[in-house]
């Protein structure tokens, strides 16, 4: 069998693993919450004048 070759060192992973060791793993950017129900998606565009006078 074969020897794995070694990884390419990369020095961004080499600092983010050296600081997750010295402070901890960071905490999540977004909590979801999955209690709420999920609604439609909202108008991309805001009404107009014109279409809410009509409307009315």
């Amino acid at each position: 069998m074969r020897k794995r070759k070694p990884a390419r060192f990369s020095a961004a992973k080499a600092v983010r693993a050296n600081a997750r060791e010295r402070v901890g793993q960071p905490k999540a950017a977004r909590v979801i919450d999955e209690k709420k129900p999920k609604t439609g998606r909202k108008a991309k565009h805001k009404e107009k004048l014109e279409d809410l006078v009509e409307g009315e």
